[in-house]
Formats: C-alpha cells, sequence, structure tokens
C-alpha cells in the first residue's frame, strides 16, 4: 500500500496517465520501499484554463503543473527518505510535462497506522498479526 491521487493539468491523455503512473510506481518503490503491487495510483486531470498560479491560469503562463499526493503509513520512511522521494518525483513530472511550473506540489501524507488500511483491515492490525 500506498494510494496516490495524482492531480495533473491539461488534456486527459492516456499515455501520460501511463508514463506518470509507472514514474510514481518505481520511484514509490525505489525510494520509499513500498510494493508495487500495493499500490494505486489515480490520475485526474484539470483544463489548463481552470488551473491558476499566483492569479494567472497555466494557459496564460504557458506551463503544466502537478500535485501528487501520496498516502503512507506514519513511521513507515525517514525525513531524508521523504525529501529524496518529493524532489525525484518534482524532477520525473519535470522530464515528462512541458514547462512544468515551480509550484507544483508533492504531499507525503503519513497516515497513522490505526486510521489507514486496506481490504479492510488497518495497516495497525497487520503490523501486530504479521
Amino acid at each position: 500500500m500506498p494510494i496516490l491521487n495524482v492531480l495533473l493539468s491539461g488534456p486527459s491523455h492516456p499515455q501520460t496517465t501511463r508514463k506518470v503512473a509507472a514514474l510514481l510506481s518505481d520511484l514509490t518503490a525505489q525510494l520509499l520501499h513500498k510494493k508495487p503491487e500495493l499500490t494505486s495510483i489515480a490520475v485526474r486531470y484539470v483544463e489548463s484554463e481552470h488551473w491558476v498560479v499566483g492569479g494567472r491560469t497555466l494557459a496564460e503562463q504557458g506551463c503544466s503543473s502537478a500535485y501528487v499526493e501520496i498516502k503512507i503509513t506514519d513511521e513507515t520512511n525517514t525525513r531524508a527518505e521523504k525529501a529524496a522521494y518529493i524532489r525525484a518525483v518534482f524532477e520525473g513530472l519535470s522530464a515528462l510535462m512541458p514547462n512544468l511550473h515551480h509550484e507544483s506540489y508533492i504531499h507525503v501524507h503519513d497516515a497513522r497506522a490505526g486510521a489507514y488500511g486496506y481490504g479492510g483491515l488497518t495497516q495497525e492490525y497487520r503490523a501486530q498479526h504479521g
């Protein structure tokens, strides 16, 4: 597990979705040590005319943007691992998206083990019962 919610500027495009999902899955496995088979990624799109940064739309600025939120179980990664992940995700998205705006955000959300889970079981339960 984790789950990632991804918001990308621009028109919906299946190839972009696949590339972004592959990038995030790979980086999540490599840098946060999460199992790819338990990683879920939801990608959504917002037209550049409807994404505003600094009072101007991305379309007006000629930029793209992204917002990535990943939920992981609290205390399973160090600050250094999370910082490296945020840096690598931004760099990876910069390579995939034209003129990625500096104000593109990556949020690593540490969720308490007793309040987070999948398949009807919390991560706390899974940790206690192997």
